[in-house]
């Protein structure tokens, strides 16, 4: 006779740990890349008038990564937070691509390390999209 566990693997508290200070680093990333564009810095409004989002774009973009940065923090929305970010790195790096291609490599990294977050939290994301339904 074959017995089936109900509880859940559990990663290791080293990788658990690990974890959370990706969390945190990449929240505070995140928390940096959006003040510019919340306050409205002069270069950030110009950055996002090249690309034909003016001050409108900008700010829905950086009230974005604010509210992931958050959610990153908060243990029963991390994983959903980094996949929502994986949205927003992947226009970041390739905008960064086309206009300056010589900056790729740090919203690259981000974009690597975000799905990194997203892939370990993914059984997280399942249980609250699950928890959401009922």
């Amino acid at each position: 006779m074959t017995t089936t566990s109900t509880t859940p693997r559990r990663r290791p508290v080293a990788g658990t740990v690990a974890l959370w200070v990706l969390q945190v680093l990449l929240a505070g990333v995140f928390v940096m890349a959006a003040l510019p564009k919340v306050t409205g810095d002069p270069i950030a409004v110009a950055g996002f008038d090249l690309l034909g989002l003016g001050i409108p774009g900008m700010i829905v973009v950086g009230w974005l990564e604010l509210a992931g940065a958050v959610a990153l923090l908060v243990p029963r929305l991390c994983g959903l937070a980094a996949a929502c970010q994986i949205v927003l790195m992947i226009g970041a790096t390739t905008v960064t691509a086309v206009l300056f291609p010589a900056m790729v490599a740090f919203p690259a990294v981000t974009l690597v390390l975000v799905c990194v977050v997203a892939w370990f939290r993914r059984h997280d994301t399942a249980a609250l999209l699950r928890s959401v339904r009922r």
